[in-house]
């Protein structure tokens, strides 16, 4: 995600009887059982009559919730323990204006991980009017951006469960909170790093990848499109309902949605991949010219790391201000301004369009285990860029890397080191995105290559993104694969490299200075 500017109540208590619980979406093999003196739920559901009575006072007897969180060093609220979310189902009706709130319906199918007399999900920035588990109505209420859901019933580790959510999404407030984006003909969204749950409730951390359907009805004459493949398509009279699917695993913070008054452009990259651009219907031909790079950038980027590791790409240009491109998983998020403004040059935005295209190996298929090991995604990212800049455009690598290491000891005392960075501002979020993460850990691979080869760390990268494929990886992870790969003990170069609050001298150009941290431009 590089800068452009750069140098982003209480349930019913109506009784009923449940039907069969619904299957989870995905099957997954079950952990250990939980407590064996705490009889198995399902038996128990059959004999639910009263429990939807009962629910509130189930809730009542608990204590009061506490938002809860996974430990993520950066994000220590985000995510949630207890549960591995396999499938998210999300229904969005949208009423043709972008400023008011879209009604809609989220059903969280997962996998119970721990007995759970209670499930958290992350929301925030919308209103809830039910909540079911397993069809059966919930208790639930709030407690800092986490939504706490009190079954009828507890659920035990190793059985599959249901949370259907029925709230508001809305799409007014502030730009640089994330989530929602206004675009001039509808929404568009952009998740990172923790907004997902502004949009719909989630275990919103990308540990926990899920498959993802999106249904979306909007007026009929707006088109919408999500992350993955069509999977229907139905006419209501005034409005229409699209249907799409992504049967890879995907973390919430690379969801998209666009609702606009749009044209889908067909064509086929590499190995007859499915590429498909959304655009503005009134930009079709200004941006064809940029549009049409896109099977060269996958050709390019299979080249360097091995095929493409989804059912479908594109781009996705939004007429909006976000300061900032997104790697949304398979449809990319552009700023219009990006292609139209004269001021950023050629070379610049063909690079950018790939950095984002890298992403989809590096930080979509391959996600980071905690927000920490973000040098992974856009350090890669942006090595990629740079390197694609080097053997098309004739912008030198070499340059690049040194004026970075030149600002390296500035980032570093700004931001913290590539592989240990400061937590974000309060109330501002995207200021995780800092130029450490981007070219301040592109220099680490760069520094790498030298200090284990060409050959050596060409193919720890195909490795990297083939192991690891539709999972999620760190630090730890990479660190072991280079020695893996290389043969070689690398502790002492990514202890210096990863976590120094000083830049190491660079492999190959003992004549390389940082300067120091007040003389660097952060």
């Amino acid at each position: 995600m590089p800068l452009t500017s750069r140098p982003l109540r209480p349930a019913p208590t109506t009784a009923v009887t449940p039907p069969a619980a619904t299957p989870p979406t995905e099957t997954a093999a079950a952990p250990p059982a939980g407590d064996p003196a705490r009889p198995s739920r399902r038996p128990r559901l059959r004999a639910a009559v009263l429990v939807a009575a009962s629910a509130g006072l189930i809730a009542a007897a608990l204590p009061a919730p506490a938002p809860l969180g996974i430990g993520d060093p950066l994000f220590p609220h985000l995510g949630n323990p207890g549960y591995d979310v396999l499938a998210y189902d999300i229904a969005l009706t949208y009423s043709g204006v972008n400023t008011e709130p879209l009604t809609a319906v989220t059903r969280v199918d997962a996998l119970a991980t721990a007995d759970l007399d209670r499930l958290h999900l992350d929301f925030t920035h919308g209103t809830v009017s039910a909540v079911t588990v397993d069809d059966l109505p919930a208790a639930y209420e709030t407690s800092g951006e986490d939504l706490v859901v009190t079954p009828a019933v507890p659920i035990d580790a190793g059985e599959p469960v249901t949370v259907t959510v029925h709230h508001t999404s809305d799409p007014r407030g502030p730009a640089d909170n994330g989530g929602w984006v206004r675009t001039s003909d509808g929404l568009a969204m952009a998740n990172q790093a923790d907004a997902a749950h502004r949009v719909f409730p989630s275990n919103d951390h990308p540990s926990d990848k899920a498959a993802f359907t999106f249904r979306i009805t909007a007026p009929r004459e707006l088109t919408a499109v999500a992350n993955g493949l069509p999977a229907g398509r139905t006419d209501h009279g005034a409005t229409t309902t699209w249907t799409y699917r992504h049967r890879h695993p995907m973390a919430t913070e690379l969801a998209q949605v666009s609702i606009g008054r749009s044209t889908v452009l067909h064509r086929t990259g590499p190995h007859g991949l499915p590429v498909r651009d959304v655009v503005r219907t009134q930009d079709r031909e200004t941006l064809e010219p940029w549009l049409r790079r896109t099977p060269g950038h996958l050709e390019w980027m299979e080249r360097k790391v091995g095929p493409y590791p989804f059912e479908t790409y594109g781009v996705l240009v939004a007429d909006a201000t976000t300061g900032f491109e997104l790697e949304t998983q398979t449809l990319s998020l552009f700023e219009r301004r990006l292609f139209t403004d004269p001021r950023f040059p050629e070379w610049y935005v063909d690079a950018v369009m790939v950095h984002e295209l890298a992403h989809h190996w590096f930080g979509d298929s391959v996600s980071p285990r905690a927000w920490s090991d973000l040098w992974l995604n856009e350090g890669h990212a942006s090595w990629y860029e740079a390197l694609y800049a080097d053997e098309t455009a004739g912008q030198s690598l070499e340059k690049r890397m040194k004026a970075a290491y030149a600002a390296s000891d500035g980032w570093r005392a700004a931001g913290g080191p590539p592989a240990a960075p400061r937590p974000p501002a309060p109330g501002a979020k995207i200021s995780l995105f800092r130029p450490v993460v981007y070219d301040g850990s592109a220099l680490v691979l760069y520094a790498l290559r030298h200090e284990i080869g060409t050959d050596a760390f060409d193919r720890l990268q195909r490795r990297w993104v083939a192991e690891h494929r539709d999972g999620v990886a760190s630090t730890a992870d990479f660190t072991a694969l280079a020695e893996q790969v290389s043969g070689r003990d690398l502790d002492a170069f990514f202890t210096a490299w990863l976590h120094g609050e000083k830049t190491p001298p660079m492999p190959g150009h003992p004549d390389w200075r940082s300067l120091p941290p007040a003389d660097a431009k952060h």
